[in-house]
């Protein structure tokens, strides 16, 4: 089984190159991908959504998502399942450095779907943007073959999920918070 995935995984992958192959897109790629590099662009709307208290309630939910996104993606899954990444098996010619983690989840897309979620729940007018720069970020690790198929797709549905629950367990604490007598 696992065969059969790692084949279809490396199908889309090549048909990714084959289709959108281009100096364009070999330009922009390597740049949209550094929207995800650490979540700094994620971590720096959070922190920007903190400091403003109209938007307060937003960046709590961000940082309770991105920090759970942190701990299971890169803290626990990417060691359980030690999945190798796509540029390790075979040559490609590479437009970033060769990333030396393991490849199941991309936290690049599991940060960067988690924060949009979040953002599109209590802003739309950020949210859409967000989501469209989550999409990019996702596509470009496929587009620079640090991630196989089924990672992005990992990466996405854990960030959606982690988004809804620290969306849900943000607004239980300050629905209890504003219940409270000061």
């Amino acid at each position: 089984m696992a065969e059969t995935i790692q084949a279809w995984d490396f199908s889309v992958l090549q048909w990714i190159r084959n289709v959108f192959g281009s100096d364009g897109m070999d330009w922009w790629m390597p740049k949209i991908t550094l929207l995800g590099d650490k979540g700094l662009l994620w971590i720096a709307l959070t922190l920007l959504c903190l400091a403003l208290p109209a938007r307060r309630r937003c960046g709590t939910a961000m940082a309770g998502g991105l920090l759970a996104g942190l701990l299971l993606g890169n803290g626990l899954l990417k060691h359980l399942a030690c999945r190798a990444r796509p540029c390790w098996l075979r040559e490609v010619p590479m437009l970033i450095a060769v990333p030396q983690d393991y490849s199941f989840p991309s936290c690049h897309t599991l940060s960067s779907f988690c924060a949009a979620t979040v953002l599109l729940y209590y802003d739309r007018r950020l949210g859409i943007p967000a989501m469209v720069a989550a999409v990019l970020v996702a596509f470009s690790r496929l587009y620079l073959y640090v991630h196989f198929p089924t990672d992005v797709l990992a990466g996405m549905l854990l960030g959606i999920g982690l988004g809804i629950a620290s969306i849900l367990v943000n607004e239980a604490v300050w629905h209890r918070r504003e219940g409270a007598p000061e």
